[in-house]
């Protein structure tokens, strides 16, 4: 089960920061609409989901993301807490007592 948690964590935390990436700026549509880009001025930046609705999709797919991964995290804290761990590696060992031998007839010396 610890495994599958660290799992879904890795994956979400790798998409969270994708999605982080592709996001614009809070500056990059005013240089668009001054006319930074070499589009002739008064451009507005476009995308598949026109000039708003990439902002609010990516907003909301990252907050969903990272609410997700705060989860992940603190189920993989409490995860960690509750284990039964060996405090010691002498705690570990398993002392097996030796089977008594009888002893060996010796032979006779002059």
């Amino acid at each position: 089960m610890d495994a599958l948690i660290l799992v879904v964590h890795i994956v979400i935390s790798l998409l969270l920061v994708g999605l982080i990436l592709i996001q614009h700026g809070k500056g990059a549509d005013a240089g668009a609409a001054f006319g930074g880009g070499g589009s002739g001025g008064g451009g507005a930046s476009s995308s598949l989901f026109g000039s708003q609705g990439s902002a609010s999709f990516l907003s909301r797919s990252s907050a969903i993301l990272a609410t997700v991964f705060f989860i992940t995290s603190l189920t993989l804290a409490y995860l960690a807490g509750n284990a039964d761990r060996v405090q010691s590696v002498t705690d570990s060992v398993v002392v097996e007592q030796p089977a008594e031998e009888s002893p060996a007839d010796l032979p006779d010396f002059p």
